[in-house]
């Protein structure tokens, strides 16, 4: 069922980049359901895209079983579902991430607890 709006909705949004301390990227990890959505978190622009894998994403999916064995030269990244080739070495902003992009990482071989997706 489809909604139509009485009036013009004209307010402003309470989710604007300037309302949070760096802008936000949405971060999923493809096969790994024991992670159901997505992480949000608030990324400086200026942040490499490599330090995603070494300073980021372990504090967030390190204590899952298959993190320590990601090839990171293998893995797989989809940008609002599309395929998505970043330069590790420049930042966030210069790989075209801006603020609540979501972000997916498939680990091809590494499909959760004993395969189960989990």
């Amino acid at each position: 069922m489809s909604v139509v709006a009485a009036a013009p909705y004209d307010l402003p949004a309470r989710d604007s980049v300037d309302k949070f301390p760096a802008p936000l990227l949405y971060i999923g990890w493809e096969d790994h359901l024991l992670f159901c959505a997505p992480f949000c978190l608030p990324l400086p622009p200026d942040m490499p895209f490599g330090a995603l894998a070494t300073q980021v994403l372990p504090g967030v999916y390190g204590y899952h079983p298959d993190f320590a064995r990601i090839d990171w030269n293998q893995v797989q990244w989809l940008k609002s579902g599309k395929a998505f080739s970043p330069d590790p070495a420049k930042s966030l902003a210069d790989n075209g991430l801006r603020h609540k992009d979501v972000i997916r990482f498939r680990t091809p071989g590494l499909n959760g607890i004993q395969g189960s997706c989990s």
